[in-house]
Parts: structure tokens; C-alpha cells; sequence
């Protein structure tokens, strides 16, 4: 475990250990402007919504010719579907429907369509459909080289493109009418938001599983609220304890490769979640305790 957490245990080992705190920190960045949006259901929708085009990759693939194993034809298929999905979503709440009602019929039907999609694989005989459950609940265990890689570069990607648009978020996420008297596209911003979102979900299904992928957005972004009111150390707060999440899930995986990655990685954002919310300085139940006392 110990050579795992000083990426001491292999070169594939490393790379996946790097790969998923890239994630984790990215995820818990992007996740502080998904909360202040109050978009984290419609992240979840889509997350679900990958699962289709996974399945659907996957089949063509197979009719190329391929195993259907590679991951940027599966990525490619499950990006398309969760478009679809947002899509779907903003289609509907200009409906009658609310944005919740939306959401659960969006999340329902495109998670049961992929269900029924990768069931039918199974039985199909075709390709190498072994390990694609994977996507559900996440493993590192298996992961190739160029996987690892992937995961690391699309991290790091995410990364340098939220630092370049960190001040529009901040600004459309707390006062959209004075971002937009400043040129600022409120609707552009909302935008890169969802596909950063969107990169995030695709990259950490691998690690995290399209089920608790949105608990990476989610979690460490919360705990980070209470720690600070600043919009820019809270996004900080979440990289680091979604990064430390991501590299300590992975070290525990490579150890005990029958642990499930996303639970685990999931449990311990909750773990931080958990020490805020008794140890913050300002909103943490051990201070309030102190002044009730």
C-alpha cells in the first residue's frame, strides 16, 4: 500500500495513480462551479446517459472490425449520448415538465436503454464485451497504458481550461446580470460549463463509474464550502481533497485489485466531507459545541 501511495509500484501503476488524482482534482474544481450553478442533477443525467453510447461504441466497432475494447471509440460513443441526454433535458424543461421531472425521465430511460443495449452485446458473442460493466462502478485494475494516459492528458486538459475561464464562471455563477454588462456570455459560459462537466464524466468512467461519477463533483466541492466564502479557494480546496481521493482510490485498487475503485474513491471524498463538517473553523459542529458551551 505504501509503495502504491509513493507511486512506487510500477510505471502502469504510477500512471494510473497520476491519472486519477488529475481527475479527482479536476472533477472537485469543476464541481465548485457545477454547485454554485446548481447543475449538479443535470450532471448526473448525463453521466447516466453515457452508458448508451458506450454500448453503442462498442457495436461499432465490432462492425469495423475491431475488439470494440478501445477507449476512444467507447468515449466517443458515450460523449454523443450524454450530449443527447443534455440535450434532452434543456428540450424538455421548456416544456410544462420541471427540471427535476425532466431529469428523472432523461436519467431513467437513457440508463435502462443502455442496460438493455449491453445486454444484448452479451448475448451477441461478438467482440471482447468482457469488463465493460467496469464503466458502473469504476476499476483501475485493469487499466492499459495508453488508458492511463489518456486519463492523465484529458485531466490535465480540463485543468488548464478552467484556469483560463475560472473568472467568467465566478462571475456568471454569483451575479449573471453584471457578467453580462461586462461582455461576458452568460450563456457561452454556461455552456463550457456543461462540457467541462461533460469531460470530466467521460474521463473518470474508467475510475469512477458512470454511477458515482457525479459524487466526485459533488462531494468535495461541499466540503470545501466550509472552509472559505471565496469562490477561488473553495475550487483549490476541492481539487486537493478530490485529488487525494483519486490517488489514494487508486493506490488501494493496484493493492487489493478486487476493491472497487468509484466506492472507495466516493467513500473517501465522503471521509473529508465528514472531518469538515466537524473540524471547519467557522461552520464545523466541534466550534459550535465550543459556543454552546
Amino acid at each position: 500500500m505504501l509503495s502504491a501511495l509513493l507511486l512506487q509500484s510500477g510505471y502502469n501503476a504510477t500512471l494510473v495513480a497520476i491519472g486519477a488524482a488529475l481527475l479527482g482534482f479536476a472533477a472537485g474544481m469543476v464541481g465548485t462551479f457545477v454547485n454554485l450553478r446548481r447543475r449538479a442533477l443535470v450532471s448526473d443525467a448525463m453521466a447516466h446517459a453515457t452508458l448508451p453510447g458506450i454500448g453503442l461504441g462498442f457495436l461499432a466497432m465490432v462492425a469495423l472490425g475491431g475488439e470494440g475494447r478501445a477507449l476512444p471509440g467507447l468515449l466517443a460513443g458515450a460523449a454523443l449520448t450524454a450530449a443527447l441526454g443534455l440535450w434532452a433535458v434543456q428540450a424538455l424543461t421548456r416544456t410544462r415538465l420541471t427540471e427535476d421531472a425532466a431529469i428523472g425521465a432523461v436519467l431513467s430511460t437513457f440508463y435502462g436503454a443502455g442496460i438493455v443495449i449491453l445486454t444484448v452485446i452479451q448475448t451477441l458473442g461478438a467482440g471482447k464485451p468482457a469488463g465493460l460493466e467496469t464503466v458502473l462502478l469504476g476499476s483501475t485494475a485493469g487499466m492499459l497504458e495508453m488508458d492511463a494516459i489518456t486519463l492523465a492528458i484529458g485531466g490535465a486538459l480540463v485543468l488548464a481550461v478552467l484556469a483560463v475561464l475560472r473568472r467568467a464562471l465566478v462571475m456568471t455563477a454569483f451575479d449573471p446580470g453584471h457578467a453580462a454588462m461586462m461582455g461576458i456570455g452568460t450563456r457561452a459560459m454556461d455552456t463550457a460549463l456543461m462540457l467541462l462537466t461533460l469531460a470530466v464524466v467521460l474521463l473518470g468512467l474508467r475510475v469512477v463509474g458512470l454511477i458515482l461519477i457525479v459524487a466526485l463533483l459533488v462531494i468535495p466541492a461541499a466540503a470545501a464550502r466550509l472552509w472559505s466564502d471565496r469562490a477561488g479557494v473553495v475550487a483549490i480546496i476541492a481539487g486537493v481533497i478530490g485529488a487525494a481521493a483519486g490517488h489514494i482510490g487508486a493506490a488501494l485498487s493496484a493493492t487489493v485489485p478486487d476493491l472497487p475503485t468509484g466506492p472507495v474513491i466516493v467513500l473517501l471524498c465522503f471521509a473529508a466531507f465528514a472531518l469538515s463538517l466537524i473540524l471547519s473553523p467557522k461552520r464545523g459542529l466541534l466550534r459550535r459545541l465550543t459556543h454552546a458551551g
